[in-house]
């Protein structure tokens, strides 16, 4: 077995932490794959052409959304998801990612991993209602702040997304992992794979609960700091002081 046609995955890794294109990434990486396992240039040039025809309308897919997105936004969706999460006085921002956290693995785990995501979730509502929730308590946020919690939102929907996915049974990467064991002589079923993902997605829900739960001490302490600052800077000094 030559294992030379794995550079792929190597072209794939480099390019993503070069942060080049992804489908410029992906393409070199697909003739890379073709070269080493020494398959002709007609042959690489075809494959290509029929995976491009196979998947013409995932742009559709992608793409539809973001115009209803937009117009939902240009009419206050989220401001009046800051407004809404602003009103429970007992939110954090650290609380509200966790119920997500829970509730996208839940989702993921039954295979419904569209009810999420970057574009139609995190970006119009999850990161405006963690921002909300953090300005009830402490007021205007500074920019740091508002970037590292709509980084943390992204986050959370990917680390539900990923771990809860590995539960669904139809799962492409359980697909591929028992065609891979069934290949090389162990059989084992589909949802004996699945269940060993129940596991890992309890340890990663524990583990970013535990992160979520540090963020909220660490906006306490760095937004009291932040708010105490300003309280300086703003109080006159006393008849006869030098600034």
């Amino acid at each position: 077995m030559s294992y030379w046609p794995l550079l792929g995955v190597g072209v794939v890794v480099a390019g993503f932490a070069l942060r080049i294109n992804a489908l410029l990434v992906v393409t070199i990486a697909g003739v890379v794959t073709g070269l080493a396992a020494s398959m002709p240039i007609e042959g690489i040039l075809t494959s290509l052409g029929n995976g491009f025809i196979k998947s013409r309308n995932l742009p559709l897919i992608l793409l539809l959304p973001l115009p209803i997105i937009g117009l939902l936004e240009r009419h206050g969706l989220k401001e009046h998801a800051q407004n809404w999460i602003a009103r429970i006085q007992s939110a954090t921002s650290g609380r509200l990612l966790t119920v997500y956290l829970f509730m996208r693995e839940i989702a993921a785990a039954v295979g419904l991993t569209s009810l999420g995501g970057h574009p139609q979730m995190v970006r119009p509502l999850l990161a405006p209602m963690a921002e909300g929730a953090a300005e009830a308590r402490y007021g205007k946020l500074p920019d740091a702040i508002r970037y590292k919690l709509r980084a943390m939102s992204a986050a959370t929907d990917n680390v539900g997304l990923f771990f809860g996915e590995d539960i669904f049974v139809a799962f492409g990467a359980i697909v591929l992992m028992h065609t891979f064991l069934r290949e090389n002589g162990v059989e084992v079923e589909p949802l004996h794979i699945a269940m060993w993902g129940i596991p890992t997605a309890i340890a990663a829900f524990l583990i970013h609960a535990y992160r979520l739960r540090r963020l909220d001490r660490w906006l306490d302490k760095q937004l009291q700091r932040h708010t105490q600052q300003l309280a300086e800077a703003t109080t006159p000094l006393p008849q006869g002081a030098k600034a």
